[in-house]
């Protein structure tokens, strides 16, 4: 094995608690919802969360971003269990960072970490590799003194993967030199992807995105009876996937892209810009959302803000309520295929567009969902070749 690489999997599960602040305008309810995603990251990354902790504080300490009590609560337990990492939800500032570790002497990790550290372990194409890289260096570089001093007496886990595990560069120049590189790269392979994108422009082009773990490339396997890989963890998917299909003799492209999440980094958010391509110049978007999350309704919300940050919004939509198979209503004595069917006009008369209620997994209502599918996906055929009503391909 190279000289400073980490074989992780060898590495027993880091031991974890998981910190939050329910800030002003806030409740708990929400918090603990925000803290439950937070624990589904750690897991995702390897850790076993042991203990969650909340404060309430209308504004986060400037110097440990939690409270004087609360950090000798923590310290304590941290002590008397073998805690070894500390992941807050929140981006903690430089100092925060290092005021924590002196104070309880473990690894402080923040949300934004946790994320990076995620991207850095999935990503497989050369193309994402860049893409990662490029956003940890842009997250390192303000915390360069820091996090040098701090990964040297490391042994490699969550939060040190990617550059810190390679030789250490104290120099910010070579940081920023790094940076340009990176950029560079990654505008090369974009221009080759941009490439290939024109030589597919012939045919519709359809993007699945929704929150992470929502069921996207399970719901691609469906629809292109491909082999994408999917699993109940979240960002299964960081490289876009594009494959050929043909429903009711019509062809179109159809591309799985990564998901969103909340307060989903915005050093990712740059560096995946050139992969979100496929979003932006898709001509319907698939909004898919899992129905069987308690907070899905706010999960939608991230979505169409993060479409409407990378200038994506007002394509034609549908909204795919996966998981309706695993939906629970409150009154059980309700029937649940009529609670769907009220969810259904109600959402329909919200947004202005399909929406239909499937389950990628079990394969129910695939066939409305092909329906409504190809119904755009006819018009666009029309508005866009209106002399030619069968399109070759």
């Amino acid at each position: 094995m190279a000289k400073h690489q980490v074989d992780y999997s060898l590495k027993k599960p880091e031991q974890a608690i998981l910190i939050g602040v329910i800030s002003k305008g806030e409740d708990l309810r929400q918090v603990q919802e925000y803290i439950d995603e937070l624990e589904f990251l750690a897991h995702t990354a390897g850790a076993v969360t042991k203990k969650k902790f909340l404060q309430r504080l209308y504004h986060p300490d400037p110097r440990f971003y939690i409270g004087q009590g609360k950090l000798e609560e923590i310290g304590a337990f941290i002590k008397a269990n073998g805690i070894n990492l500390a992941i807050f939800d929140d981006e903690l500032s430089p100092s925060q960072i290092r005021n924590l570790e002196k104070a309880v002497h473990i690894r402080i990790i923040d949300r934004t970490n946790l994320i990076l550290d995620i991207f850095a372990k999935r990503a497989r194409t050369a193309r994402s590799r860049v893409q990662v890289e490029l956003a940890q260096y842009q997250y390192l570089l303000p915390r360069l003194t820091r996090m040098w001093t701090h990964l040297e007496k490391q042994q490699g886990g969550i939060g040190t993967r990617g550059p810190g595990e390679k030789e250490i560069e104290t120099d910010r120049r070579v940081i920023r030199d790094k940076l340009s590189k990176l950029k560079e790269e990654l505008e090369t392979i974009a221009r080759q992807t941009a490439v290939q994108r024109k030589k597919r422009n012939e045919l519709i082009r359809v993007a699945l995105v929704g929150y992470t773990n929502a069921g996207k490339s399970t719901l691609m396997n469906v629809l292109s009876k491909a082999d994408v890989f999917a699993e109940n963890k979240l960002f299964a998917t960081l490289d876009t996937t594009v494959r050929k299909v043909v429903i009711d003799e019509r062809p179109f492209l159809l591309a799985d892209t990564v998901g969103f999440i909340r307060k989903l980094p915005h050093h990712l958010v740059e560096s995946f810009k050139s992969t979100l391509d496929e979003v932006r110049e898709a001509d319907i978007l698939l909004h898919v959302t899992d129905l069987s999350h308690p907070n899905f309704e706010e999960h939608i919300g991230v979505v169409n803000e993060t479409l409407a940050e990378l200038g994506a919004a007002g394509k034609p939509t549908i909204l795919v309520m996966n998981k309706a198979d695993a939906f629970r209503w409150e009154e059980d004595d309700q029937p649940r295929e009529e609670v769907l069917a009220v969810f259904r006009k109600s959402w329909m008369s919200k947004l202005g567009y399909p929406v239909v209620f499937i389950s990628a997994l079990k394969k129910e209502n695939i066939a409305e969902l092909q329906s409504s599918l190809i119904t755009l996906v006819k018009e666009l055929y029309l508005t866009r070749y209106p002399e030619n009503t069968n399109p070759k391909y």
